[in-house]
């Protein structure tokens, strides 16, 4: 049984906000409340993929622009979220 889409986003939400490196919560979790709600189930897949690496300095390293992105994760959401200025 698939997992309804409105609790996926939730799961994925949450996993946004404790990846173990308080900059990342920070970046990925104010970028997971502001946007997941839009995606659709693509998206949450491109997502949640970029989130399944458990490579928490490397997703800020490339949201940042400090390191280059790798072209698996180089994906729409990664754009947006490289695009994404938490708010203050």
């Amino acid at each position: 049984m698939s997992e309804p889409i409105e609790i996926r986003r939730k799961r994925l939400i949450h996993r946004s906000l404790y990846t173990g490196m308080k900059e990342t919560d920070l970046l990925l979790g104010g970028f997971a409340r502001a946007h997941l709600p839009d995606f659709d189930a693509a998206m949450l897949d491109h997502y949640e993929a970029l989130l399944d690496t458990n490579e928490d300095p490397q997703i800020y390293a490339w949201a940042t622009g400090r390191e280059p992105v790798p072209v698996e994760f180089d994906t729409p959401v990664m754009q947006l979220l490289k695009s994404y200025t938490p708010p203050r």
